[in-house]
């Protein structure tokens, strides 16, 4: 496994309106606190957008090397806390009302392959193959192709954060030209006097 510092997250852009195209898939933006989940057999790194290591989660990173089918990864995803529901609680996160879970949503290194040079549907089938199907610890996000106006309509609907867009192609890098692309609800509940804690 290569050293933490080799590795930083897939840069976020942002997008005012949903949009529908063919070589597009959509997911979930899912409220929590994004990380790059470094999982071994002698144990897991959770490692924040900054490059520093998320030390209030001892519990999930120790169920992770339990959970994951693979030797070592290293995955993409979200900490979340989620509710009967399903659905992200943000507060109860940075209260650390647990129990928490990570929602993987891409793999950057698998049995000691750098995958990112791969288009990123490869990397999601890769990623599906190293998340359970039935596991409270970590989830492998769903997505959709083509219809992201659909997608976002029904985010807003049902009161969440907002959808991520991904080129069907992109590879995963700073220097990736196909950036993702949050699309963020603007009445969504949680957010309302988040700025003052930090910005997002």
């Amino acid at each position: 496994m290569e050293e933490t510092r080799n590795f930083s997250p897939m840069p976020l852009g942002r997008r005012r309106e949903p949009f529908d195209h063919p070589d597009w898939i959509f997911e979930l933006k899912w409220d929590g606190f994004r990380t790059l989940a470094h999982v071994t057999g002698g144990g897991s790194k959770l490692v924040s957008r900054n490059g520093n290591a998320f030390r209030g989660f001892p519990d999930l990173a120790a169920e992770l090397v339990l959970e994951v089918n693979a030797d070592d990864a290293i995955l993409d995803g979200e900490i979340v806390k989620l509710d009967d529901d399903g659905r992200p609680q943000f507060y109860d996160l940075m209260r650390r009302r647990g129990p928490f879970a990570l929602v993987a949503f891409d793999v950057l290194v698998v049995n000691g392959k750098d995958v990112r040079a791969l288009p990123l549907v490869e990397r999601k089938k890769l990623l599906r193959a190293v998340v359970p199907q039935r596991s409270s610890t970590v989830l492998y996000a769903q997505h959709v192709h083509s219809n992201g106006r659909d997608l976002f309509a029904e985010v807003c609907r049902q009161d969440l954060e907002g959808i991520v867009a991904k080129h069907c192609a992109g590879r995963y890098g700073e220097d990736e030209p196909t950036r993702w692309l949050k699309i963020k609800n603007p009445e969504y509940s949680q957010a309302r006097d988040r700025a003052e804690l930090f910005e997002r």
